[in-house]
């Protein structure tokens, strides 16, 4: 295990605060989830981390599952650091989505299949997805391709990432789930890893949407995030930095 990531499951299993674990979740829940149009501010998405309470005086309502979902991501990094230690598996994607989707409006739907792949049929950024029939049969292939690489690098979750998406097999939460997905194998491939910025996320969707044919532009992104990790390293902890790749 690389330094980074004992690092973060240390300062998990402490409760500490202030530090690069108390960092990486707010800024990973707040981004993923305002990405996919959450209304909660930064301030409030760390508020609700350090306090557990969402007494927000003189500011705007939010919605109740905005709040639920921002506690769910927080829950689900932690089982991310839980089972680093276990190979990414379709049982550990279903369980992302169901630690996400807990207690929400989504999860009162039968047709929502919490936990589970995808009842109906889907679209993403207008585009067709993987036909509901379809989805187990695809993910079992994606995991083929993923569990065949000689090596993982930054081009191979780019990849993933890009064809994980593309089949779409939740009815909603792909994105969050995608992107935990991403951060855990960084830490599991010792890849430094990355919090997409929502200021960033139109450079995002574009690397989503032209991949096949430029898949350059998602690398990109994924590289300058990385960026931006690694300057919170080294204002936290420098020597974290030993043992992890850039790409």
């Amino acid at each position: 295990m690389n330094k980074l990531t004992q690092f973060l499951i240390d300062e998990c299993q402490a409760k500490r605060k202030g530090g690069l674990y108390h960092k990486t979740q707010v800024q990973l829940a707040y981004n993923s989830n305002r990405i996919e149009g959450s209304m909660l501010t930064e301030e409030q998405t760390r508020y609700i981390f350090e306090t557990r309470t969402i007494g927000f005086k003189d500011q705007e309502a939010v919605p109740v599952d905005d709040i639920i979902e921002t506690n769910n991501h927080f829950v689900a990094f932690d089982y991310l650091l839980r089972t680093i230690n276990e190979p990414l598996s379709e049982n550990i994607i279903k369980e992302f989505h169901r630690i996400l989707k807990t207690c929400t409006a989504d999860a009162q739907k039968e047709y929502f299949n919490v936990g589970d792949w995808k009842r109906l049929a889907n679209e993403v950024g207008g585009r067709e997805t993987c036909k509901p029939s379809d989805v187990a049969k695809e993910i079992e292939k994606l995991g083929a391709w993923y569990e065949s690489q000689k090596e993982v690098t930054v081009h191979t979750l780019a990849e993933y990432h890009w064809r994980f998406e593309s089949i779409h097999p939740f009815q909603d939460g792909n994105g969050r789930v995608g992107r935990l997905i991403l951060f855990r194998e960084c830490l599991r491939n010792s890849i430094m890893p990355f919090v997409i910025d929502n200021e960033h996320k139109m450079y995002y969707y574009r690397g989503l949407s032209e991949f096949a044919t430029t898949p350059g532009f998602l690398v990109g992104t994924i590289q300058s995030s990385q960026d931006t990790y690694e300057a919170w390293i080294k204002y936290f902890n420098e020597e974290l930095l030993e043992g992890l790749k850039m790409e």
